[in-house]
């Protein structure tokens, strides 16, 4: 029996000494910065790839930065932070200057001009809530749906899209005074 409690002293030795040896053996984790690179006024990580990294531009599709990708001989998988500050300006040249087809634009056949564009970030919200404003004013369908809250494009409303009730300020309006005694009554006729 006394060689079985050394052998358990040393096992519970052993477990004891264990965790302080991890303590030793773990590292803290370094912290690395992450670079943030800046293409038409969006921070972009510097750890995602062209491809995904300019999808974080407003108004930029998945299928906008594969042409971008391909028209300027940029690899798919080239890290962001791997652009030089030429290829930068390149790249927001390219935005400025777009050169692809009209069905890849986010503007085609605009109302006032006719004419096929692509626009970003301010520029992307501001046609939007012009276009909105202009069919409240028209008071087209798409309008009449936008003003009174309900789903534009065709969805049911069985379920979804309740307006919310907003709560009752709690103000009580005085009750108007009964009127006094009006004239007397007229006798019924028989």
């Amino acid at each position: 029996m006394a060689e079985d409690n050394k052998a358990i002293k040393e096992l519970e030795g052993k477990k004891a000494k264990a965790p302080e040896e991890k303590k030793k053996e773990h590292r803290p984790e370094t912290i690395q910065e992450e670079s943030l690179i800046r293409i038409l006024g969006y921070d972009i990580p510097g750890s995602r790839n062209i491809y995904a990294g300019l999808t974080r531009i407003k108004g930029v599709s998945w299928s906008i930065s594969n042409a971008v990708c391909l028209k300027l001989g940029f690899p798919r998988n080239k890290r962001i932070s791997e652009l030089s500050k030429q290829e930068i300006e390149k790249i927001e040249s390219f935005f400025m200057n777009i050169k692809i087809p009209a069905y890849l634009m986010n503007r085609r056949i605009d109302p006032e001009t006719g004419a096929v564009g692509h626009f970003y970030s301010t520029d992307l919200d501001m046609k939007r809530e012009f276009d909105i404003k202009r069919m409240k004013k028209i008071k087209s369908y798409k309008g009449v749906r936008h003003s009174s809250g309900q789903p534009v494009r065709g969805q049911r409303t069985r379920s979804h899209f309740r307006a919310k009730k907003k709560a009752g300020t709690g103000i009580i309006k005085p009750a108007a005074p009964a009127e006094k005694a009006a004239a007397p009554a007229k006798p019924a006729k028989k």
